[in-house]
């Protein structure tokens, strides 16, 4: 009896049983640190920058994004290449200065 009922809510809420930042700091398979390039067409994901529930707190620093949320953004050789959305991103971010990371 319970097992069916946590399966049916599962079933109807399926974004509490699916996060998109696992506990690697990867979403889709990419990780979230490193070198970061903003593209229009083919990104790696898309992403939606809010200042409320982010999935991810990025922190942007010059030297050493080898942490999970900090990003260094570049033109040549990206380790992952971002587009921003407004719309069904893969990942909410919230730009932060300090504790980068999983909220």
């Amino acid at each position: 009896m319970v097992s069916s009922l946590v399966l049916s809510l599962m079933l109807l809420f399926p974004s509490m049983q699916d996060k998109p930042v696992n506990k690697h700091c990867e979403c889709k398979g990419f990780k979230l640190y490193g070198n970061v390039k903003i593209v229009t067409d083919f990104p790696d994901l898309k992403v939606k920058i809010v200042e409320n529930f982010p999935d991810l707190n990025v922190q942007v620093v010059e030297n050493f994004p080898d942490q999970c949320g900090k990003w260094k953004f570049v033109n040549d050789f990206p380790d992952i290449k971002v587009k921003f959305v407004t719309d069904f991103p893969d990942l909410r971010i919230k730009f932060v200065e300090n504790f980068p990371g999983t909220p």
